[in-house]
């Protein structure tokens, strides 16, 4: 396990090892994991520029200001979307991209715990925002992550660690169990990871499983409102603090731990290493081959995924996730990217 201290120094030392004026994209970031990054992201980093994406003008408002407080330096621009819609993902990149010529993080998580609705575009909604529309921004933001002299990361938050089988004939997992649809969506989390890093091997892609972070996935449930009145009073007791998950995930947004495999050892691969934390493995078993699956813990989920992903790879079901995808986004939008 990667210590606090660690993580601590490593973050301490972004302002000297990574150039200023770095760009970031943070969707899903008005609450949760994202919020928690985002704002550590803004305390470390000399004159950032970041686009955050929510669905609440207020929050968003908020925020802005208040990572203005921690930075004054940076600027901070929210971006108010719906992105279980991949047309509306579409208009978020397409907006960046008129203003930016190379992104150096894109850090992904946004989610729901509601399940069996659909999108007014015909994707389940949960899906949507756990696997279609995060694939799209990777697809999308790409030509400018490429471009970015400095750091090249994605991060998407969401089970890795937890992936089982997946069901070809329901890639939506409308009609999947709670449990066989978390290993179903983690498994396509990490293998349109790996999809596109062929694309980009001068790149870093991390899947990440947080651990025990209250998060705001509760809105929109029945009973949500007595959870989090019990979770309110137990949350000291169950979840690490919102300070530490930012602190944790900006490591692994910056790290050197988690190096591009092209590149190890410039500055895209991130933060020079502390004495005594090592190159993480990918999903292929190699250290620093560019593809990472990591628990709360920070480090790689080990042999048994490596396993799973041996299969995987044999039932070529890579290019199956990608195809479901290619040809959900070609029903939607048609050919073009944004």
């Amino acid at each position: 396990m990667v210590s606090l201290s660690d993580v601590h120094l490593s973050n301490s030392r972004i302002c000297t090892s990574l150039p200023q004026g770095l760009v970031a994209v943070f969707v899903g970031a008005t609450s949760g994991i994202g919020l928690y990054t985002l704002k550590q992201f803004a305390k470390h980093v000399r004159q950032p520029r970041v686009y955050f994406v929510g669905r609440s003008q207020e929050a968003g408002d908020r925020i802005a200001a208040e990572c203005k407080a921690l930075n004054s330096e940076g600027e901070f621009t929210f971006v108010k979307a719906d992105v279980s819609l991949i047309s509306v993902v579409d208009d978020v990149c397409r907006d960046i991209k008129s203003k930016e010529k190379a992104v150096n993080l894109l850090f992904l998580s946004p989610g729901t715990l509601v399940s069996g609705k659909d999108s007014t575009e015909g994707l389940h909604i949960i899906t949507a925002l756990t696997f279609h529309s995060r694939v799209r921004f990777m697809i999308n933001l790409l030509p400018l992550l490429q471009q970015a002299t400095a750091l090249r990361r994605v991060v998407t938050v969401f089970c890795a660690g937890k992936e089982g089988p997946v069901n070809p004939n329901d890639f939506q997992g409308r009609h999947l169990s709670i449990l066989s649809g978390r290993g179903h969506l983690s498994a396509l989390a990490t293998l349109s990871l790996e999809a596109v890093a062929k694309k980009a091997p001068n790149m870093t892609f991390i899947h990440n499983m947080p651990g025990a972070v209250e998060t705001g996935l509760l809105r929109g449930l029945k009973g949500a409102s007595v959870l989090n009145t019990v979770l309110g009073v137990l949350s000291p007791l169950l979840f690490i603090s919102s300070e530490e998950s930012g602190e944790r995930h900006l490591f692994l947004a910056t790290s050197a731990k988690y190096a591009t495999a092209s590149t190890s050892g410039d500055a895209a691969s991130g933060v020079p290493l502390p004495d005594g934390v090592a190159v993480a493995k990918g999903t292929n078993g190699v250290s620093g081959s560019g593809v990472y699956n990591i628990g709360a813990d920070m480090e790689s989920s080990g042999p048994k995924l490596e396993k799973l992903f041996v299969k995987f790879r044999k039932e070529r079901m890579e290019e199956q996730v990608w195809k479901h995808a290619d040809d959900e986004f070609k029903r939607i939008t048609g050919p073009k990217e944004a």
